[in-house]
């Protein structure tokens, strides 16, 4: 039966779509810990003055999946990222964005968000993977025979059990393919089974039969565990189209539709745009909708530009019949307010530094580049430190032979730990993700990675600096040896607390270790080797640098190491025909001998927690800073300021 259609002043069709019961969402009553999200009126603002979204409207429902689809640039990653509270600081929002017709706080195991990126520790299987970030978020109240059990569930929820063995793969190993890791960030996110779960273009990069797959788990899963999905969808096939339960289509910034994807079909047709025969209902309305290149393609000559189809369609919306079903459905949740999501409980903080601790661990020990890579070069350096200065002797010009070789091993080969901050980049951008959707605290992150360096470290300064210490000959006491290999380790782990600054501040890899060598540079130039103490101009080199260059205790400490106890033969004219360490140490090096080497190693050490302490302070700091937005919220004739901050901690409101 025909539709009754009228026109506005404007000329855009009217169309009141009459929809049968069986294509029309079937309401929901609001029961246990279901979380019905609705938002209304939504504005998004870039700047001053740029709309990215423009009063949108619409509501999302336990056990269905919303499909938010458009062109690009029309604000489906902007209206997720809204709705999961996850907007950058210089946007701005206006609107209501309710659970369960309240405002409140989506904490943990409530909600989840899977990016469009899969960041994944690629040494790990995926039976690993998962079980990991099981004992991470699971509570301990769970055994450890119940979270096997959920790892397994969820496995075998995803249709991954094949290939749960299977390395996840990344530039080194081939492993799994694009949509098998895209299950794999599914899985981690779905762990506690939470009431909401965002999607960022899950099927992005994938075939059409790997999308279908993914959707169709995806739909089994909110089906069967009451989950309301919300998903960024670019240009689905028609059979994963037909798996979803609501459709919002956007068009740069606007709402076109929002309803039944089988109702879509008939709006778009009665006002002016059916969808051809044996098309993908998808296909046709992104092309009708997409003005990208309105210059070189119209859709319809008769009809004009994509410009006026947009008018034509968000006009007919406005007063189609179908949103006000919307506005009714959202009336009727916002009036039931169900009950408050609350936070889950999950791992302890030292349950969970331990889980960090191992699994971290593992994928140094798996990835050649983070450490093996740096120590088979570490071998071969110190092979050519130990042959160039093969026994060195004690005569007079293996003073200054002493002193470079001294300098290279504290400088130079601890450089070379710049060598892993592509690695280290990798574990901010998972540790990032898994932060967000608060799998854990920043203070473990922090002690677990340095735990499980620690052994990886000391081993690539004892072997490497045994060859280096006994191929050139020098003092065979076994103490000053340990003193050797403690300074050398304390400087690798130091450098490395370095580079993890860095890495938290600068996340592009080849910036960061240009970065990290510029650092570094400077404080070699001011640790008394290449300009000796005395010499350094005062104003900024001497003071300040020279005592905050780790390089300066270093050298010292391995200069007071390797002189005090030894004697030399003085070639200089009228001088004492025998010269010890320390007058060689102060008239030669400059050294302050006023203090112990032990106190030069305690510096260090100092220096490396300070560091580590700096580098959690820098990542809650920025924590605090990128993910907070300044939101303004219209309310019942109110307006209110709030603050939106991860998905773990974010204010809906």
């Amino acid at each position: 039966m025909a539709q009754p259609t009228s026109t506005t002043n404007d000329g855009a069709r009217i169309v009141d779509v009459k929809e049968d019961s069986h294509e029309i969402n079937i309401p929901h009553s609001i029961r246990g810990d279901d979380a019905h999200l609705t938002w209304q009126d939504l504005w998004v603002t870039a700047g001053q003055s740029v709309d990215i979204l423009q009063g949108l409207t619409g509501y999302a429902q336990p056990g269905e999946v919303l499909a938010i689809m458009g062109p690009s640039g029309c604000g489906k990653s902007t209206l997720l990222d809204t709705l999961a509270g996850r907007l950058s600081t210089d946007v701005s929002q206006r609107g209501n964005v309710l659970i369960n017709g309240r405002r409140q706080t989506l904490a943990f195991g409530t909600s989840a968000y899977v990016t469009q990126d899969d960041i994944l520790m690629t040494t790990l299987t995926v039976r690993e993977a998962v079980y990991y970030s099981a004992k991470l978020q699971l509570p301990d109240s769970m055994s450890a025979v119940e979270k096997r059990e959920r790892t397994e569930e969820t496995i075998r929820d995803m249709g991954l059990l094949d290939v749960a063995d299977t390395r996840i793969g990344g530039w080194a190993v081939k492993g799994l393919s694009g949509g098998q890791k895209r299950r794999v960030s599914i899985c981690v996110e779905i762990l506690t089974r939470p009431k909401l779960l965002f999607l960022d273009e899950p099927t992005s990069g994938l075939d059409s039969a790997a999308s279908y797959y993914v959707m169709s788990r995806i739909v089994k899963l909110a089906g069967n565990e009451g989950m309301t999905v919300v998903a960024s969808i670019h240009q689905p096939s028609s059979e994963t189209f037909a798996l979803f339960h609501s459709l919002c289509l956007l068009s740069y910034g606007k709402v076109v539709y929002f309803g039944p994807p089988s109702t879509a079909t008939k709006f778009f047709e009665l006002n002016g745009f059916p969808c051809p025969p044996h098309t993908n209902p998808s296909d046709h309305y992104l092309r009708t909708i997409n003005k990208d290149f309105e210059q070189a393609e119209v859709v319809d000559s008769q009809r004009g530009a994509v410009s006026e189809a947009i008018d034509i369609l968000t006009g007919s919306y406005k007063t189609w019949s179908g949103r006000t079903q919307v506005e009714k459905r959202i009336s009727e949740i916002c009036q039931s307010e169900g009950a408050l999501a609350k936070k889950r409980s999950q791992a302890g903080f030292l349950a969970q530094s331990l889980v960090l601790t191992s699994r971290s661990f593992v994928n140094m020990y798996r990835d050649l580049g983070y450490y093996w890579l740096r120590f088979g070069i570490y071998i071969a350096l110190c092979l050519c430190v130990g042959t160039i200065f093969y026994k060195i002797g004690t005569s007079y010009g293996s003073i200054q032979a002493r002193g470079s070789m001294l300098t290279f091993v504290a400088a130079f080969l601890t450089f070379m730990a710049i060598g892993g901050f592509p690695s280290f980049v990798e574990d901010m951008k998972i540790f990032g993700r898994e932060r967000l959707n608060g799998h854990y605290g920043v203070t473990s992150f922090v002690i677990s990675n340095t735990l499980s360096s620690a052994p990886y470290l000391f081993l690539i300064s004892l072997i490497p600096g045994a060859m280096a210490y006994y191929l050139t000959g020098l003092q065979s006491n076994i103490e000053h040896f340990i003193y050797f290999i403690l300074v050398l380790y304390v400087c690798m782990m130091l450098v490395e607390s370095l580079m993890m600054i860095v890495a938290s501040i600068v996340p592009d890899f080849l910036m960061g270790i240009i970065t990290g060598a510029g650092i570094q540079g400077v404080m070699m130039l001011n640790g008394g080797f290449f300009r000796l103490p005395n010499d350094l101009p005062d104003p900024v080199w001497k003071y300040p640098m020279f005592y905050i260059a780790f390089h300066r205790y270093a050298f010292q400490g391995f200069y007071k190491n390797e002189f005090i106890g030894l004697t030399f033969p003085n070639n200089q004219i009228g001088g004492p025909p025998i010269i010890d360490g320390q007058m060689i140490l102060k008239d030669i090096w400059q050294v302050n001998i006023s203090y112990s080497k032990w106190v030069d190693l305690g510096v260090l050490i100092g220096m490396v927690v300070f560091y580590r302490i700096l580098f959690l302070l820098i990542i809650k700091i920025t924590e605090k800073l990128k993910p907070m937005i300044r939101s303004t919220v219209t309310s019942k004739n109110k307006t209110t300021t709030v603050a939106h901050h991860g998905a773990q901690t974010s204010h809906f409101q």
